[in-house]
Order: C-alpha cells, then sequence, then structure tokens
C-alpha cells in the first residue's frame, strides 16, 4: 500500500493566481480542471488547490519526483457523481506500472483556508482476493 497527503493554502494558490494568471494554470492544471475550476468562479482557486494537492499527494505516494513527473501528467477527473479520480499520463502512469499499482483511490476537502487530498494506492492486489474488514461490534451500554 502507498500513502500520500498533502494540505494546500487557498489564500496562497488564490494569490498565486493573481500573479501569474493563466500562465501558471497552463503550467499546474489540465484544460479540463481549469474549466471546471473557472465554471465555479467565487471558488476557482479552492477547486485548484484541492487539485494542486491531489498532484502534490500522488508525487508523494508514487515517488514522482524522482522520474520526473510534470504537473499536467497528473489529472483529477471528477465525475457525475461528485467523484474524483486521478489520470495519469507520461511518466506519472509509466512509475505507477513499474510500482505495480492496481488500484487508487483519491479524496479531496476543503474548509476555508485550506484544501486537502489524499491519495491511496493498492500495489500488486487482487481486491478480490483481500479478506473481508474485521469489524467487532460492542453491546451497547445499558
Amino acid at each position: 500500500m502507498r500513502v500520500g497527503l498533502d494540505l494546500v493554502d487557498v489564500r496562497r494558490m488564490r494569490e498565486s493566481i493573481d500573479r501569474f494568471g493563466d500562465r501558471l494554470m497552463q503550467r499546474l492544471f489540465s484544460d479540463q480542471e481549469i474549466a471546471y475550476a473557472k465554471a465555479h468562479d467565487a471558488r476557482t482557486a479552492e477547486h485548484l488547490a484541492a487539485r494542486f494537492a491531489a498532484k502534490e499527494a500522488a508525487v508523494k505516494a508514487f515517488s514522482l519526483s524522482e522520474v520526473g513527473a510534470g504537473w499536467r501528467d497528473i489529472e483529477v477527473r471528477r465525475h457525475d457523481d461528485g467523484a474524483c479520480s486521478l489520470e495519469l499520463r507520461g511518466r506519472a502512469a509509466q512509475a505507477v506500472q513499474r510500482l505495480g499499482v492496481t488500484h487508487i483511490a483519491l479524496s479531496l476537502s476543503h474548509d476555508g483556508d485550506y484544501a486537502g487530498a489524499v491519495v491511496t494506492a493498492l500495489c500488486g492486489a487482487d481486491l478480490g482476493a483481500l479478506p473481508p474488514p474485521q469489524i467487532h461490534e460492542r453491546p451497547s451500554a445499558s
């Protein structure tokens, strides 16, 4: 199992966008990520901060800084049901394949001035072969 976690200050993301604008966004984010964030104009920085946290969490989970993966090689995809997943390309995808990653989960969160993300991945695992979780119920106190 591999895990990556990152936290981003939304205010710093907003300041960076104000200072560097489209140049910064095009360097860090895919066209789809930018379009999603800009569709929620009042919360653009919040959405981009969460996506940047996801990219950083992926870099940590998969040791991508060692392989020279680009920011746009890691994309956060939002699905119709609101869930998000990672789409990896180029060097990021190659590195994940070398690690034997079979499943990736992504969780994004934002609250106030902070956005965070957790990336978890299983390597060489068949989820069907994993034992079910052990759940122990406590009798309720009377």
